[in-house]
C-alpha cells in the first residue's frame, strides 16, 4: 500500500481547518471543517481530469467500495465518472486514509458550494486531530493527480496512527462513553489522555479509563501494593496463595525455602505483567527472576504458584459483570516456517494491533521472550512441527500478546460471591480480580486455588473484544453504577441568544431563578458568575465558558448567553438545552465572519432553537419577524417542544393565533405582563414595578422581562415569586452596563452597550418619551458594513438633539476618521441636529458632556469599555436611579426644548 506525505499545493489551498468537539453551526456532531481555496480550479470537476478514477483506484483500491452520502446507494466510482467537484474527491481520499488505520468509521461528510473559488469540507468525526492531519494530505494527493504528477510517498498513515494513539481514548474509555451516549448521558473530553466528564453540574462524574471519581484513593493504594492486598484478603478469609516480600537476592532464595516450588516472582507494585516470572523451580531461576522484577520495583513479591487456569473477573459496584479465561499467546507450527516467521505471520492477523488499538496485541520478541524460549529449548530459528503450539508471550496479559475467552456465564456462584466479597474487602468500585482455578465453573476449592491479584482501573478490552465468546457491555455496567436507576445526569440548561437584550435576559433569568435557593451558573458577555458573584471577567459567551459552568459540581442550573462568535468559531459547549430564548435577530455584525445579511445571522442563531431537547421549551419574540419565524424551520418543527411567544402588543396576530390554539404566550395588557396558558389569562407583574423598565418607558426591557418570566414559568416558578424577584432586579446592582441611568446635577446620564441600529432605535424611543433635551455620544465599529453604520446613524438622527461622535482607537480596517465622516453625512442627510461634533478621545467626549449637562437633559453614552466611564461617573458624583419620571418635576415642552 502506498503512503503519502503532504506537499504544498499550487492551486488547491487549505485556508483554514477548525475542530469542533461538539454541536456546531455546520453539523450537530463533532467535526472537522476545512475551508479550501481552488483558485483557477474553481470550475474543474473530476470528469475533466484525464484518467483520474483509475489513478485514484490504483493508489486506493478500496475507494471502489465507497458510497456517497449525498445520493443514497450510489457508489463513489460512479459519481467520479459522472464528474463531481474536487472537494468530493478530497473528502473520500481523506476518509479512505482514515479507514486504512483501522479505526471506527467516521460520520458523514458534506461539501459547500461547487463551482466557486471557495469551498468547505465538513467531516463528522470524533477523531478530530487525526482528520485535521489527513485533510491537507488528501488535498495534496488530489491536487497532484489533477496536475498529472505523482504524489510523493511518505509515512502519512504511520503518522496518523501515532497521532491517534497519542490523543484518542483507549478501549476502556471508549466503551464507557459509547454506553453513556446510548443512555443519553452527555460527556466532555477533559484532556488528550483518558479523563472524561460524564453528565453536567451537580450530576457530573469523572472517569479515567476504568477508574471513576468514586474510586477510593485508599482502595487504589491498597491494591497497588500486592502484599497489602494479600494481608487484607487473608484477614477476611479470602483464599490467596502464601508469599512474602523480599528486597535482596539472598532474601529471595531464603524465602523460597519456606515456600513450595514452583513459585511466581513479581514486582510488589507492578502492572500489566511487567517484571513477572512464572513457574520458577530452581534457586538460579529465583536469582534471575528477582533481578528481573527489581527493574520495576525495589521490593519484590514471591508467592507459591497456583496451578490451574488463569481467569480475570470484573466487579463493578460490588457486582460481577464479566469474566474471562486468559491464555498465553501462542503460534501453531506448520513444519515449514521458523518460530520468528510464525510470529511475523500471526502479527499480520487483523485482530492484532499496536498497544490496545485492536482486540489482540501484536507479539514483541523482547529479550525476555527469547530467553524464555531458550529455557524451553527453542530459538527464533526453530522450525516448529506441524500442529505443535508454542507459547510466545510471557504471562497471560493481553498487552503482551495473550488471548481471552469469555466465561461470564460459566462462573460458579461460590466463585462469584468470593470475587464480590473481595471487592468489598478492598472497597474498590471497579476492580479486575485475577484468579487461578482449575475450573471456574466448579465450586470454590478448599486449597490450591484463589485470588492472586486485584487490579484498580482494570483493562476492559478482554471483555468488550474477547478472542472467543460473547462481548460484554461492561461500559454500560460502569455508567449505570454512576447513575443507578436512571438517575439524573444533566442539569437544566437555559440558552439565550439574539442580537439585542441577550445579556440582560440572561442576567434577569439568573436573578429570578437564584431566589429559589438553587445554585445558578451564568455566562455572559461580561463574565462568568456563580450565584451572582463574578468568577471570570470578559466576553464569556463561547463553549469554553459554558463548560466552565457545566463542569462545576456545585451548579444546579446553567443559564448560558450564547453569542454569534462562539457558535461560528467553536460551536456549543453542550449538546441539548432545556429552554432556549431568542430575543430578536436584527442587523449587526454584517461583514464579519462571512456574514452578509440578517438571513445569515438567522442561520447561525437558529442553532439554539434546533438544540432544545424534546419536551423542552423554546421562547420566541413575536414582535421580531426573524425570531418568530424560527418555529417553522424543519429542524425545529419536527421535534416536540413547547413553543412560547412574547409580545408587547396584545393584538399581535402571532400571539392571538397561538393563544387561540391553547399555547402559552406573554403579552402587555394595561401595564401588566400577562400570561395566557391553555386559554386562561393571568396578570403576573406590573411593568412599573420592574425597576429596569424605567416606569414602563423602556419597552425593550419589558420584552426582556417577558422572556425571563417565560423561562421562570417554564422552570415551575410561581407568579408571585417571579414578580417579587423582578421587582428587585436593579440596573445598577444586577445589570451593569445595560441602560444604567444616573442623576447628575439636574440632568440624567444613560450608559448603554448599544452598537447597532435597533439598539439605538430602542434607546431613542425610551428617552424621547421622557420629554427632555437629548445628547448622544456615539460611534460604531469599523468592521461593520457601510449600510449598518448608516442605518444606525439614521436612528441617532431621530433620537438626539445633539450628537457627539467619539473616536475609536481600534479602527478595525478603516482609515482614521472614516467612520465619523460617514456618520455625519448620514445624520445630516436624515435631518439630524445641527449640533454635531467630533471628539477623538471617547472618555473626554463623555466627561465634557457631563461637565456641561443642563437641567432636564439626558446624555446617552454608548460605551466600549465600562470601567473608565464608571470612574468619570464617580468623579461627578452620579447617583444611580431608575425613576426618571418621578425625579423630574415636569416634562419640558417643545418650546422650552427649542
Amino acid at each position: 500500500f502506498k503512503i503519502f506525505v503532504c506537499r504544498r499545493s499550487k492551486t488547491v489551498k487549505v485556508e483554514s481547518i477548525k475542530h469542533f468537539s461538539g454541536v456546531n453551526f455546520y453539523t450537530h456532531q463533532a467535526a472537522i471543517v476545512a475551508s479550501l481555496d481552488y483558485e483557477t480550479l474553481a470550475e474543474t470537476n473530476t470528469q475533466q481530469v484525464p484518467d483520474l478514477p483509475n489513478r485514484l483506484f490504483e493508489i486506493f483500491p478500496s475507494l471502489i467500495n465507497h458510497r456517497c452520502a449525498d445520493k443514497s446507494g450510489e457508489t463513489f466510482s460512479a459519481r467520479l465518472a459522472e464528474g463531481i467537484h474536487l472537494t468530493h474527491a478530497i473528502e473520500h481520499v481523506a476518509l479512505e486514509m482514515f479507514d486504512q488505520i483501522d479505526r471506527e468509521p467516521t460520520g458523514r461528510c458534506q461539501c459547500g458550494s461547487p463551482r466557486t473559488k471557495q469551498d468547505r469540507l465538513v467531516v463528522e468525526t470524533r477523531s478530530g486531530e487525526v482528520m485535521r492531519y489527513l485533510i491537507p494530505r488528501a488535498v495534496g494527493i488530489v491536487d497532484a493527480l489533477v496536475h498529472g504528477q505523482e504524489p510523493r510517498l511518505g509515512n502519512v498513515l504511520v503518522s496518523a496512527r501515532e497521532i491517534f494513539d497519542d490523543v484518542e481514548l483507549g478501549p476502556s474509555g471508549r466503551c464507557i462513553i459509547d454506553a453513556a451516549e446510548k443512555l443519553g448521558i452527555p460527556w466532555i473530553r477533559e484532556n488528550d489522555y483518558s479523563l472524561v466528564q460524564l453528565g453536567y453540574g451537580r450530576n457530573l462524574h469523572l472517569v479515567q479509563a476504568a477508574a471513576t471519581d468514586l474510586s477510593s484513593v485508599i482502595a487504589v493504594d491498597i491494591v497497588g501494593y500486592k502484599n497489602e492486598t494479600k494481608k487484607r484478603l487473608e484477614r477476611f478469609s479470602v483464599p490467596t496463595p502464601p508469599g512474602c516480600i523480599v528486597c535482596t537476592e539472598g532474601e529471595a532464595v531464603e524465602a523460597v525455602e519456606r515456600l513450595q516450588f514452583p513459585v511466581v516472582i513479581k514486582p510488589l507494585n507492578g502492572n500489566q505483567g511487567k517484571g513477572v516470572t512464572l513457574d520458577v523451580v530452581t534457586d538460579d531461576d529465583v536469582r534471575i527472576a528477582f533481578h528481573h522484577a527489581q527493574r520495576f520495583s525495589s521490593r519484590v513479591l514471591i508467592e507459591e504458584l497456583l496451578h490451574g487456569n488463569d481467569y480475570r473477573v470484573l466487579v463493578v459496584g460490588g457486582k460481577m459483570v464479566a469474566a474471562s479465561e486468559r491464555q498465553a499467546g501462542k503460534v501453531t507450527g506448520d513444519g515449514r516456517q521458523t518460530l520468528q516467521e510464525l510470529v511475523e505471520t500471526e502479527n499480520q492477523n487483523p485482530l492484532r494491533g499496536e498497544g490496545h488499538e485492536k482486540p489482540l496485541t501484536k507479539f514483541k520478541l523482547t529479550p525476555n521472550v527469547i530467553e524464555n524460549l531458550l529455557k524451553n529449548g527453542l530459538s527464533l530459528s526453530t522450525v516448529v512441527p506441524a500442529g505443535e503450539e508454542v507459547e510466545v508471550s510471557i504471562g497471560m496479559n493481553l498487552s503482551t500478546g495473550g488471548t481471552a475467552r469469555d466465561v461470564t456465564d460459566d462462573v460458579h456462584r461460590s466463585v462469584q460471591l468470593m470475587c464480590e466479597r473481595a471487592a468489598r474487602v478492598v472497597n474498590l468500585d471497579i476492580c479486575g480480580i485475577d484468579l487461578m482455578l482449575q475450573d471456574i465453573s466448579k465450586p470454590l476449592p478448599q486449597e490450591r486455588g484463589g485470588i492472586i491479584e486485584i487490579n484498580a482501573s482494570p483493562g476492559l478490552r478482554m471483555h468488550v473484544h474477547p478472542s472467543e465468546g460473547q462481548s460484554r457491555d461492561v461500559g454500560r455496567a460502569i455508567v449505570e453504577m454512576l447513575y443507578p436507576n436512571n438517575a439524573q445526569s444533566r442539569i437544566p440548561i437555559i440558552a439565550v441568544t439574539g442580537t439585542n437584550g441577550k445579556t440582560t435576559v440572561t442576567r434577569m433569568i439568573s436573578h429570578v431563578l437564584g431566589t429559589t435557593g438553587r445554585n445558578i451558573g451564568t455566562t455572559t458577555t461580561d463574565g462568568i458568575l456563580l450565584n451572582g458573584e463574578s468568577i471570570v471577567f470578559g466576553d464569556t459567551t463561547g463553549p469554553a465558558s459554558a463548560r466552565t459552568i457545566l463542569s462545576d459540581k456545585i451548579v444546579d442550573i446553567a443559564v448560558l448567553e450564547t453569542a454569534r462568535g462562539g457558535i461560528l468559531r467553536r460551536g456549543l459547549g453542550w449538546d441539548w438545552a432545556d429552554i432556549g430564548v431568542i430575543t430578536n435577530i436584527t442587523e449587526d455584525h454584517i461583514g464579519q465572519d462571512g456574514i452578509a445579511s440578517v438571513k445569515d445571522l438567522v442561520e447561525i442563531k437558529a442553532l439554539i432553537a434546533e438544540r432544545i431537547r424534546e419536551g423542552g421549551t423554546l421562547v420566541l419574540n413575536a414582535d421580531d419577524e426573524e425570531s418568530a419565524d424560527l418555529v417553522h424551520r424543519p429542524a425545529v418543527a419536527r421535534t416536540e417542544r413547547n413553543i412560547v411567544f412574547f409580545s408587547t402588543q396584545e393584538a399581535n396576530p402571532i400571539i392571538q393565533t397561538h393563544m387561540d390554539a391553547g399555547g402559552t404566550v406573554y403579552f402587555l395588557q394595561d401595564g401588566w405582563i400577562s400570561e395566557s396558558r391553555n386559554g386562561s389569562v393571568e396578570k403576573l407583574v406590573a411593568t412599573a414595578q420592574i425597576p429596569v423598565t424605567i416606569n414602563g418607558t423602556a419597552e425593550y426591557q419589558i420584552q426582556n422581562a417577558m422572556a425571563a418570566t417565560a423561562v421562570a414559568r417554564g422552570m415551575g416558578m410561581s407568579a408571585i415569586t417571579i414578580a417579587e424577584a423582578l421587582g428587585t432586579f436593579s440596573g445598577d446592582r444586577n445589570n451593569q452596563g445595560r441602560t444604567n441611568i444616573y442623576h447628575v446635577n439636574e440632568g440624567f446620564v444613560v450608559v448603554d452597550y448599544g452598537h447597532n441600529p435597533k439598539a439605538i432605535e430602542a434607546i431613542g424611543k425610551m428617552i424621547l418619551s421622557w420629554g427632555m433635551r437629548t445628547t448622544g455620544i456615539i460611534s460604531f465599529p469599523g468592521d461593520r458594513t457601510d449600510q449598518v453604520i448608516e442605518a444606525a446613524s439614521r436612528q441617532a438622527a431621530k433620537a438626539f438633539d445633539r450628537i457627539i461622535i467619539k473616536g475609536d482607537k481600534n479602527l478595525r480596517g478603516r482609515r482614521e476618521g472614516e467612520v465619523a465622516e460617514m456618520m455625519i453625512r448620514a445624520i445630516e442627510a436624515n435631518g439630524g441636529p445641527k449640533e454635531i461634533t467630533f471628539e477623538p478621545d471617547p472618555n473626554a467626549a463623555f466627561e465634557n458632556a457631563i461637565s456641561t449637562i443642563r437641567a432636564n437633559e439626558v446624555v446617552v453614552f454608548f460605551y466600549e469599555k465600562l470601567e473608565p466611564i464608571k470612574l468619570i461617573l464617580e468623579k461627578y458624583k452620579a447617583v444611580p436611579t431608575e425613576s426618571v419620571l418621578n425625579t423630574v418635576a415636569a416634562p419640558i415642552t417643545a418650546g422650552e426644548l427649542a
